[in-house]
């Protein structure tokens, strides 16, 4: 991937532990690289298309200047957040912070540290059959988009189906999204499961109606199994109502362990629902 590098950026602020640090301040150095498709600016000699590295490093220097932080680790995980808020065309920051006059009371060059930040892809399955089920599905992608570390991407048509499980109950109206988020796996289950509150979700048994359902499919390619959250899905490739929407928005995504794509996982679950003559 192509990037941008601004490398030791040295900055007078007032980060650290120790009072005097915060009270009279030191040099640090930072070194950003910025990752994203510098193509266009350098086909058309515009710098619209590309990163101005001279505005970049005055907003470095006036951030770490305007905050303080008492650790290293808590400076580089903000400072990425925000010039990856600043700047979203850029998909990846590298950023590394060294510190050369820690006090240690030791003959050294630096103390850093170096943090990777990204926007990441993930995918959610929607789902609702009780109240004004369109209605609750436009304000729970609306809630996702308001929030700062999260921007909605695509958006399935909104289909109809009938209901999974065996419990009688209205027909659903489903759907997928694909989001670009900052916000870990387990972040983002926390964000879903704060707007299934704040929607008043209802769901009083297993497979039994709800207000509204989000469930995360696909979060990038990683492959995950804790407590509360396994990642891919580990039923999605059984449900049709999952995968027609998911492969609207996302034909050609690669399940990361069955190896094939979402639309020939729904064409292998749509042949198998045909019956045998």
């Amino acid at each position: 991937m192509d990037k941008i590098t601004i490398k030791d950026l040295e900055v007078f602020c007032h980060h650290g532990v120790f009072p005097e640090e915060t009270v009279l301040g030191q040099k640090f150095m930072v070194t950003a690289e910025f990752f994203f498709d510098i193509r266009k600016a350098g086909k058309t000699d515009d710098l619209n298309g590309s990163l101005n590295y001279a505005e970049a490093a005055q907003y470095i220097k006036k951030f770490m200047e305007q905050n303080t932080y008492q650790l290293l680790e808590a400076v580089v995980e903000h400072l990425a957040k925000a010039l990856l808020l600043r700047y979203p065309f850029v998909e990846k920051v590298l950023l590394e912070l060294k510190k050369p006059w820690a006090p240690i009371l030791l003959p050294l060059d630096t103390v850093s540290v170096t943090v990777e930040r990204r926007w990441h892809t993930c995918y959610l399955a929607i789902g609702a059959n009780l109240g004004d089920k369109e209605a609750n599905f436009k304000r729970a992608i609306q809630l996702l988009d308001e929030d700062e570390l999260t921007r909605v991407t695509r958006v399935s048509d909104f289909i109809i189906t009938e209901p999974y499980g065996g419990v009688p109950q209205d027909d659903f109206l489903n759907g997928a999204l694909e989001i670009k988020t900052l916000r870990t796996p387990e972040e983002v289950l926390e964000l879903i499961g704060s707007i299934e509150q704040d929607l008043k979700r209802v769901r009083e048994i297993h497979w039994g109606p709800r207000t509204i359902d989000l469930d995360i499919i696909f979060y990038d390619d990683i492959v995950m199994q804790e407590e509360t959250l396994t990642i891919p899905h580990k039923e999605m490739a059984k449900r049709d109502f999952v995968l027609k929407p998911l492969s609207q928005i996302a034909p050609a995504k690669i399940h990361p362990l069955l190896g094939v794509t979402v639309t020939k996982l729904y064409q292998e679950l749509l042949n198998s629902l045909v019956p045998e003559d």
